[in-house]
């Protein structure tokens, strides 16, 4: 892996890379956030921006090393917030958005969630690079999988081209049989909202090979196992489910299912073709 060694000064920092650019991202009523960014060279103004998000290891330095050769390749630019452990423990404060409080239940508001520093991020970055881009993909893997399609349940109205979910150990499954995070009972998003949610450009991405009951870090609660015994089978699940309820209520259903064979639980084996995703959709 490359070792990326950063000179800050201030609150901006800038890589001996001349493409590279690190800095703390403030511009949101929770804490700062560091942000890695690659912009190829030459890219055009309108290059296609994917904000990249990572697993619950927090490993944020990993998948900006896997991504921004991706970058590079296909004139990607790639953005890759840390949401440190210290700052957003456990997976109320990342992957489940931050949006109840995990001791009452009660909603909180809508500025102090997790999933409410993505938008201005992107705006952020149009800005750094002067940019003219008026949409963004967003791709997570593993926790960052489970951010990124409950994002997309509760910011219905962000500017996102492309969802791209890959390997997510469990799921926000749209129905109303389990309280959320399991599924949608009790979690404010309405029947009425279905038909929106099912027009959204969501992909997930499964590997074949990422079919471990037995991984240490697969949540084994009875509502994620009613899922399925691993992460192929909880995917499957997701999708067969949401495009039943699809066809219930007689709505376009724009998800797709990618599953990638030869890959585990490895987001460098998954990036590669969420990264095509972007370019070719």
């Amino acid at each position: 892996m490359r070792l990326l060694l950063f000179l800050c000064l201030a609150s901006t920092c800038t890589s001996a890379l001349a493409d590279t650019e690190e800095w703390l991202f403030e511009n949101w009523q929770g804490p700062p956030v560091p942000i890695r960014m690659y912009v190829p060279q030459e890219a055009s103004a309108n290059a296609p921006v994917v904000i990249v998000m990572h697993g619950a290891s927090r490993d944020a330095a990993r998948y900006f090393d896997d991504w921004r050769a991706l970058g590079e390749k296909q004139k990607l630019v790639v953005v890759v917030p840390e949401f440190s452990e210290k700052l957003f423990r456990r997976s109320a404060r990342y992957n489940l958005g931050y949006v109840f409080d995990p001791n009452s239940g009660k909603r909180r508001d809508e500025s102090q969630w997790t999933f409410s520093a993505i938008e201005p991020l992107f705006d952020e970055v149009v800005q750094r690079i002067g940019g003219e881009q008026q949409r963004y993909s967003m791709y997570g893997h593993s926790a960052g999988s489970q951010f990124v399609h409950r994002f997309m349940y509760f910011k219905p109205e962000a500017r996102v081209d492309n969802f791209l979910a890959a390997n997510a150990g469990w799921y926000t499954v749209p129905v109303y049989d389990f309280e959320f995070p399991y599924g949608l009972q009790r979690s404010g998003i309405t029947e009425e909202d279905l038909p929106g949610l099912f027009a959204k450009p969501l992909t997930l991405l499964l590997g074949r090979e990422d079919d471990d009951p037995n991984s240490p870090k697969l949540r084994k609660t009875k509502e994620a196992q009613s899922q399925g015994p691993n992460r192929l089978a909880r995917g499957l699940t997701m999708y067969r489910v949401a495009k039943a309820r699809a066809e219930e209520l007689g709505v376009p259903f724009n998800w797709k299912l990618i599953v990638v064979n030869g890959a585990d639980h490895d987001n460098a084996k998954m990036a590669p073709v969420a990264a095509a995703l972007i370019v070719s959709p």
